[in-house]
């Protein structure tokens, strides 16, 4: 991990943590809302397709 995703990282666990902390239907809306963001900060990530062959 470098240095620069450290702080997402961190944020992310903290972010987990208040979520396990809310009842179930909370929780579940929660964890929806992180796994959109993960998925369209992934999608947005650079593809670097040339290191895949």
């Amino acid at each position: 991990m470098s240095d620069s995703s450290a702080p997402d990282a961190a944020g992310l666990i903290d972010r987990l943590r208040l979520i396990e902390e809310q009842p179930l239907e909370t929780r579940a809306a929660a964890y929806a809302a992180v796994h959109e963001e993960l998925a369209r900060r992934l999608e947005s990530a650079p593809n670097d397709s040339a290191s895949a062959s």
